[in-house]
């Protein structure tokens, strides 16, 4: 076996292309914080355009399946993805509007899982982190959903941002140790 397949990688050839992903996605982050609004339109097209691709393969799987039954179904799968793309495409900003409210509803439903959880482990010794992650996550879904539809102007730009923005700085000053397999 030649050595040179077994010699490690530079340690700046990984932590080079961290840098660079970590300042790209700290740049995007800002830039989805301070444009919540265009960052959320932008958001809604992109879903979007995964549906419409998404109801495009269910369309072509239906024509290729063997199976009247599941080819059926398979075409009202394609026909909802379908719908449900050209709508985010041709409405962003209504497109905008249902994913907050369907991002308040799941914050909802996972603030009230996570207390459940919480209540089924409070006799584990680091429970506590359910308790606050159900509350702060409901409370997050109850803020979102009292503010509807104002809210849609900036709550998906700003956790997304918020989200791009911690990435970034995790790929930042994660130890190499612990990020050596990411770029």
């Amino acid at each position: 076996m030649n050595d040179s397949t077994l010699a490690p990688i530079a340690p700046g050839a990984k932590s080079s292309g961290r840098t660079i992903v970590g300042v790209l996605l700290i740049i995007l982050g800002l830039f989805a914080i301070v444009l919540p609004l265009v960052a959320g339109i932008a958001i809604t097209a992109f879903v979007g355009w995964v549906l419409l691709f998404a109801g495009i393969v269910h369309l072509i799987y239906s024509w290729h399946s063997r199976s009247t039954r599941g080819g059926i179904w398979q075409v009202l799968i394609s026909i909802l993805y379908l719908f449900v793309g050209f709508y985010l495409i041709f409405h962003p900003a209504r497109g905008l509007v249902t994913l907050t409210l369907l991002l308040a509803s799941y914050f909802v439903v996972e603030g009230v899982i996570e207390l459940v959880l919480y209540f089924r482990l409070r006799s584990s010794h680091r429970s506590g982190w359910f308790l606050w992650d159900g509350i702060i996550t409901l409370l997050l879904g109850i803020l979102i959903w009292a503010h509807w539809p104002f809210s849609s102007v900036w709550v998906l730009g700003t956790i997304i941002g918020i989200s791009l923005l911690i990435s970034g700085f995790t790929r930042l000053f994660a130890r190499p140790t612990l990020a050596s397999g990411l770029i």
